[in-house]
């Protein structure tokens, strides 16, 4: 029985992409081979059936969305329960308060430990300090420090991209430490089967084609470009509807500079997958991604995209194959494309087979099987070593 201790900020399942990437591991966990410890701050009481820590957090000021946990609060206790667990590895989500306490622990007792990296960090800083921009320069530095310490202590790092590979190798993240560990999809959920003309004609009550945006609406999505989008769409009188799914600390402002758009709020893995196939084209402006789900999403309903030309995202699209791809800061460009799939049925359809196409072979299983043949072997080393130190 190989045992993990897992440390994360928040696991709530439909909280954003990398919970949803986490819940994909938790959800597969083969109780007979594996025991796991969760310790986390935001959360249920316990995740599943398996023994649970939740740690005492605080809003970060910064986003409502989300909060830091403080493990110093309560670190003796946790301790504690982590000696009598006895983890053979642990797995750390986030380079945070909590996941450098966890690394601390780990590095006390000799226990490997693996990392997913789940958050492009960096990216965030110029939205969170753009009221205060003297300070933009100096939170990098000491992030990009704090990111290249935290990393380079870890056995094992999974990044989602080749474009996040390359940038934390940039920040000074050793090479050989870092795995590719892509992200998989739900084709029996996403699929342009789902395609219900009839459902998206009830939401918008006319028969224009629909653009769509699905994602946390907070500013580091680079939604100020989307709201630019919509705002030329609508000075040229063109016969679209705007479509905007998700909800966030942004949504207030961006209903009142898109007055026209149509918000769906949150919605059920189910009727999004409905929603995405019911739509015409995608549009993503993010540059924050260190994979991009919902483009993965989107192109696995047969709905074209055309996003931003930055982030883990853009190893998703081969331009002008599989979608498009943008200069991120260009409402322009992005318009370009939207029109150009809109108004040609010939080219619309060759990007939705292609795009179809190459989200076939993004497998959850496979990823998952990849994981949990990682941690056994962590652990099983881990164990010879403490054998050998024994002897």
């Amino acid at each position: 029985m190989i045992k993990i201790a897992f440390f994360a900020e928040i696991l709530i399942e439909e909280c954003d992409g990398a919970s949803r990437t986490m819940f994909q591991i938790i959800n597969r966990i083969d109780s007979t081979q594996f025991s796991f410890l969760f310790i986390y701050g935001k959360g249920p009481e316990q995740i599943d059936k398996h023994a649970s820590i939740r740690i005492p957090t605080l809003n970060t000021g910064l986003n409502a969305d989300y909060s830091f946990s403080l493990p110093a609060l309560v670190s003796v206790q946790v301790k504690q329960q982590l000696d009598t667990f006895q983890p053979d590895v642990i797995h750390i989500a986030t380079p945070s308060l909590l996941g450098f306490f966890a690394l601390r622990y780990a590095k006390s007792r000799n226990i490997p430990v693996i990392s997913l990296y789940h958050t492009n960090f960096l990216s965030y800083i110029p939205y969170y300090f753009r009221k205060i921009p003297v300070l933009i320069k100096p939170v990098k530095q000491w992030m990009t420090a704090a990111m290249q310490r935290f990393y380079n202590r870890c056995d094992v790092v999974y990044v989602p991209s080749r474009a996040m590979q390359v940038q934390l190798e940039g920040l000074g993240v050793e090479r050989d430490k870092m795995v590719l560990w892509q992200r998989g999809i739900d084709l029996n959920l996403f699929n342009p089967q789902k395609r219900d003309v009839a459902y998206v004609q009830g939401i918008t009550g006319n028969d224009r084609p629909n653009i769509l945006f699905a994602s946390r609406l907070v500013w580091e999505k680079n939604v100020q470009i989307l709201i630019e989008i919509y705002n030329r769409l609508q000075d040229m009188h063109l016969s679209y509807n705007f479509i905007v799914a998700g909800d966030g600390a942004a949504k207030e402002e961006m209903q009142r500079q898109m007055p026209e758009a149509i918000f769906m709020g949150n919605l059920p893995h189910a009727e999004l997958a409905k929603l995405y196939a019911s739509c015409d084209t995608f549009v993503f402006p993010s540059v924050s991604e260190t994979y991009g789900n919902v483009v993965v999403e989107a192109m696995a309903s047969g709905l074209p995209c055309v996003i931003a030309d930055g982030g883990g995202s853009a190893d998703l699209v081969r331009h002008g194959q599989t979608g498009y791809k943008c200069a991120a800061e260009s409402a322009e460009d992005y318009i370009i494309y939207i029109r150009l799939l809109l108004n040609d049925p010939v080219l619309h359809g060759f990007i939705t087979r292609t795009g179809l196409s190459y989200v076939q072979g993004f497998d959850w299983k496979k990823l998952t099987d990849r994981y949990f043949d990682e941690v056994t072997q962590l652990g099983m080393q881990s164990n010879k070593d403490l054998v050998w130190a024994a002897c």
